[in-house]
């Protein structure tokens, strides 16, 4: 399964600004549901003031049973757990 193009730029621009020092985490509040989460943001400069661009937020509790991984018998598929 490809990687979008975006998400490999987005991925590149995080990768720079881990390497300059320009990461920040911050608290904020999801736009949907108003629940704190913890974001990981890119920091740059424009006209002088601090922008910080938000790259994706750590997931609460166990991060291994929030996402299921690429399978790697089946390059289109997930290794999905049985239902509980």
């Amino acid at each position: 399964m490809a990687i979008p193009e975006h998400a490999r730029v987005n991925f590149d621009t995080l990768l720079r600004a881990a390497s300059d020092g320009n990461l920040s985490f911050m608290e904020c509040l999801d736009a949907s549901t108003r629940e704190p989460r913890y974001v990981l943001c890119a920091v740059g400069r424009s006209d002088g003031e601090y922008v910080f661009t938000p790259f994706g937020h750590l997931t609460e509790g166990n991060p291994f049973e929030a996402y299921l991984p690429p399978d790697p018998d089946d390059p289109t598929g997930f290794i999905v757990r049985p239902a509980t």
